[in-house]
């Protein structure tokens, strides 16, 4: 097995939780909580690229076929607990997962996606012609906020809220976190602890599945971004 090949099966859900051994590679100690960031399936505002932050589309067909395909991804995983935001496509989407593992679903309000205010519901372009200037500076400004919405550094204080809120819930265990790609981002970021470029550079698809742990002693890792194999086909 190749480093690349042992990197990638380290990344998967069903990789051992077992780390209270001793530090690995990151030096953290203990059994971490971990997440598995699950972003929600497809709805009508995501074919047609569009802001979709407080409205609340249902999932579409494809959507609901993508939240069935996660949530037999996550099936073999011990799975503690199953939380999602509050809007209808991370509901559907949670509610997926958690039938598989006889669970309720727990709604989080600090996972709910950033507040685009009067640009929800627009295309990039029609953003950018509606606030030319303003757009611009919100492409590569956390503190600046779209028209009547919330900046994206107002959205990592309520997901690192909710996150610590999780994670001292739920020591040394794995829970699924449905969320959207603000959210997701944001706690991968925080996981990292790198600026946040990674906001703006970083893809995260559809019904895609990402890992961050968090130890006890403070330390934490991301093992995995993005991985969309169980969309495969």
């Amino acid at each position: 097995m190749t480093p690349s090949d042992e990197s990638r099966r380290d990344a998967t859900p069903q990789a051992s939780q077992e780390h209270s051994g001793g530090p690995g590679w990151t030096g953290a100690v203990g059994a971490p909580t971990r997440l598995l960031l699950l972003r929600h399936g497809q709805t009508a505002l995501s074919v047609d690229r569009r802001y979709s932050g407080r409205g609340n589309p249902p999932l579409t067909d494809l959507g609901r076929r993508q939240a069935d395909a996660a949530a037999r991804r996550l099936a073999g995983v011990d799975v503690a607990a199953v939380i999602s935001s509050p809007l209808a496509r991370a509901t559907a989407t949670a509610q997926a997962v958690a039938d598989v593992h006889q669970l309720p679903v727990v709604v989080e309000e600090g996972l709910i996606e950033t507040d685009f205010g009067a640009w929800e519901g627009l295309t990039f372009a029609e953003a950018l012609a509606h606030d030319p200037d303003l757009h611009r500076r919100w492409r590569s400004d956390v503190l600046v906020s779209p028209p009547g919405g919330e900046s994206f550094d107002e959205v990592a204080v309520r997901v690192a809220r909710a996150r610590d809120a999780l994670v001292a819930a739920h020591p040394a265990s794995t829970i699924v976190v449905v969320s959207h790609v603000t959210p997701i981002k944001l706690m991968l970021q925080q996981a990292l602890g790198v600026g946040p470029s990674l906001l703006y550079r970083l893809h995260l698809d559809l019904a895609s599945l990402s890992i961050a742990e968090h130890y006890p002693d403070g330390g934490t890792s991301v093992r995995g971004v993005n991985d969309i194999c169980h969309l495969d086909g």
